[in-house]
C-alpha cells in the first residue's frame, strides 16, 4: 500500500504543481483588480469646484506614493517553491533560448553561404587572370626568341599576326555593335527634353545634374562585369535617370543588390 501511494503522489506531482501555479496567479490577479477598483473609487470622489485638476493630481500622487512605499517594503518573492513548477518554468525558458539560438544559427548559415559564393567567384576570376598572364608571358617569350633568332620565325609569326588580325576584327565589330546600340537607344530611349531641365533649374537654386544616356549606363555595367566579375555592382547616383533604371530592372537586364538598393549589376547571361 505504501508503494502504491508513493507512485500515485509521484505521477500527480506535475499536475498539482500546475494547479498551484494557477491558484497563485488567480490570487495575484484578484489583488491587482482590488487595487484598481480602489484607485477608481478615489478618482471619482466628489471634489470642490475650485482647483479640480489640482485635487485630482494630488489624489493620484498620494495613491502612487502609497503604492511605491508598499513595493519598497516588500521583499522579492519566489514564483513558487515547488520544484516541479520551477522545473516547468526552466524548461520554457530553455526552449525560448533554443529557438533564439536556432534563428541566429540559420542567419549565420545564410551569410556563410553568400560568402562562399563570393569566394568562388573571386577564385574563378583569379584563375582567369592567371591564365591570361601566362598566355601573355608565353607570347612575349616567343616574340623575344623570334627577335633573337630571326631564322626560326615562320609559323609562330604567322600565328601571332593571325591573332592580331582577329583581335582587330573583334574590336571593329564591337565598335559597330556599340554604334548600332547607341542609335537604337537614342531613338527609342532618349533623355528628357531640355525644357524640363530648364524649368527645374529655374525652380531650384542648385544647378541641375547632367544626366547620362542609357548606352553609357549599359557600357558601365558591361565593363564592370568583365573587368571585375567578383565585384560586378555599380553605384547609382543623381546622374542616373530613374526611368532608365526601372526599364533595366523590369526587363531583367540588370539586378539590384540584395542589401543595398542603390547598387545594380548586369545580368550574367554568359554564365
Amino acid at each position: 500500500m505504501a508503494e502504491c501511494a508513493s507512485e500515485i503522489s509521484n505521477t500527480a506531482g506535475p499536475v498539482e504543481a500546475k494547479e498551484e501555479l494557477l491558484d497563485e496567479c488567480d490570487s495575484i490577479w484578484k489583488q491587482i483588480e482590488e487595487g484598481q477598483s480602489k484607485l477608481m473609487l478615489q478618482g471619482t470622489e466628489t471634489l470642490p469646484p475650485s482647483d479640480t485638476k489640482l485635487s485630482l493630481l494630488m489624489l493620484r500622487w498620494k495613491a502612487l506614493t502609497v503604492d511605491v512605499r508598499q513595493q519598497q517594503a516588500r521583499n522579492p518573492e519566489l514564483i513558487s517553491t515547488n520544484p516541479d513548477v520551477l522545473l516547468e518554468l526552466g524548461k520554457e525558458e530553455l526552449q525560448k533560448v533554443k529557438n533564439d539560438l536556432e534563428t541566429v544559427l540559420s542567419t549565420l548559415r545564410l551569410k556563410n553561404k553568400r560568402l562562399e559564393e563570393d569566394l568562388k567567384r573571386e577564385q574563378q576570376w583569379n584563375e582567369e587572370q592567371k591564365q591570361i598572364l601566362e598566355t601573355l608571358n608565353k607570347m612575349e617569350e616567343e616574340a623575344n626568341t623570334e627577335v633573337e633568332h630571326p631564322s626560326t620565325k615562320s609559323l609562330k609569326t604567322r600565328e601571332l599576326n593571325g591573332l592580331k588580325n582577329k583581335l582587330l576584327k573583334i574590336e571593329t565589330y564591337k565598335k559597330e555593335l556599340l554604334s548600332a546600340l547607341g542609335e537604337f537607344l537614342d531613338k527609342h530611349f532618349p533623355l528628357p527634353e531640355e525644357d524640363e531641365n530648364t524649368e527645374k533649374k529655374n525652380s531650384s537654386a542648385e544647378p541641375a545634374v547632367q544626366l547620362i544616356t542609357l548606352q553609357e549606363i549599359l557600357e558601365m555595367l558591361i565593363n564592370t562585369l568583365m573587368t571585375t566579375p567578383h565585384k560586378p555592382y555599380i553605384t547609382i547616383n543623381e546622374s542616373f535617370w530613374p526611368p532608365y533604371i526601372e526599364v533595366l530592372l523590369r526587363h531583367g537586364v540588370a539586378l539590384r543588390h540584395p542589401e543595398d538598393p542603390n547598387r545594380i549589376r548586369l545580368q550574367a547571361y554568359h554564365m
